[in-house]
């Protein structure tokens, strides 16, 4: 089944535009302070840093609030965070055994943006259109989609991910050491885990139309912000070193994993329109949650960036590759 071009512009032309906007917005302040001699100024520096920051503790929790009101609890969709879970086990793995290969030259923060990037797709902000726009799925499957995002990419993002991130690549302890035992704590205090168990309390509460209208726009309002904040990282970068690895983390994270879940879902009698959603979600871009930990955790910002913009292109060659694989 080929994917309809308006289809792709639909998807994509909106995400181009606005990082379109974070690459010419970081270019023009580059060109001010080059032309303020003698000034101190690093403005196209800060700013994608102090937004990244600003994302992870206010923008994202809002967002998660945001969404949770329009999720649908009802249904057999436990197997959606099973499977992510399971997404996230392989990707990381792929990427422990791929740099186990070649040890040399990986610094303690590029470690930890490698198997992010290899691990944690973006589930939300483009898996949810991707769904809701082709005509196999929409909406009957969109709870599909959320729930997957919602209890598996989002805890593991900011929880599993923000731990990784947080030990800069020190790697895992045993259960037995301090470090282990301060992870639950670590996962409990994170700001979007919390939104996300504020979001659940929620909606069980009648809010008033207006503010969850409010809710569900800062949201949106988030993610054009997270695609700004890629854009303005892209300007910065000035060399394709990282292009290999970033292609190998997008292999494990774009093409490895989802014919793994593909061909698990099948061996298990599940097919369908729920194993094209599953399929579709596993085989999402690298996360723009990537970008915001490493604003946060100080990682590898480069090979983030290269990751995450690399992977988002390189859909739209995928996505038609799943629909002819797994396409009911």
């Amino acid at each position: 089944m080929v994917l309809p071009p308006d289809m792709l512009l639909r998807l994509y032309l909106p995400i181009g535009a606005v990082i379109g906007t974070g690459m010419g917005l970081g270019w023009l302040l580059m060109r001010l302070e080059q032309s303020q001699r003698g000034s101190s100024s690093k403005l196209h520096q800060r700013l994608p840093q102090t937004l990244g920051k600003g994302l992870f503790w206010i923008g994202l929790p809002l967002s998660v609030v945001g969404f949770m009101g329009r999720i649908d609890l009802t249904g057999h969709l436990y197997l959606a965070p099973l499977v992510a879970w399971m997404a996230m086990l392989l990707g990381w793995l792929g990427s422990y055994l791929w740099m186990g290969i070649q040890p040399r030259a990986w610094s303690r923060a590029s470690r930890v943006s490698f198997s992010l990037a290899s691990m944690l797709g973006n589930t939300g902000f483009i898996g949810y259109p991707v769904v809701l726009l082709l005509p196999q799925l929409g909406l009957p499957l969109f709870g599909w989609a959320l729930f997957y995002d919602a209890l598996g990419t989002l805890p593991g993002s900011y929880g599993l991910g923000a731990i990784l991130a947080s030990r800069q690549g020190d790697g895992f302890q045993p259960p037995g050491s301090q470090s282990w035992r301060q992870w639950p704590g670590q996962i409990g205090r994170n700001p979007v885990i919390v939104a996300f168990g504020l979001g659940l309390v929620l909606k069980q509460v009648m809010l008033p139309t207006w503010l969850t209208s409010l809710l569900y726009g800062i949201a949106w309002l988030v993610v054009g912000l997270s695609l700004l904040l890629m854009g303005l990282r892209i300007q910065q970068l000035t060399t394709p070193d990282h292009l290999p690895r970033a292609a190998v983390a997008i292999a494990i994270k774009m093409l490895l994993i989802p014919v793994i879940v593909g061909l698990g879902l099948t061996a298990l009698g599940i097919g369908g329109p729920i194993r094209l959603t599953l399929v579709l979600q596993t085989g999402m871009p690298s996360a723009f949650a990537n970008l915001i930990l490493a604003e946060t955790y100080n990682l590898d910002r480069d090979l983030s960036v290269t990751c995450v913009g690399l992977s988002s292109l390189s859909l739209l060659i995928t996505l038609p590759v799943w629909l002819w694989l797994f396409a009911p």
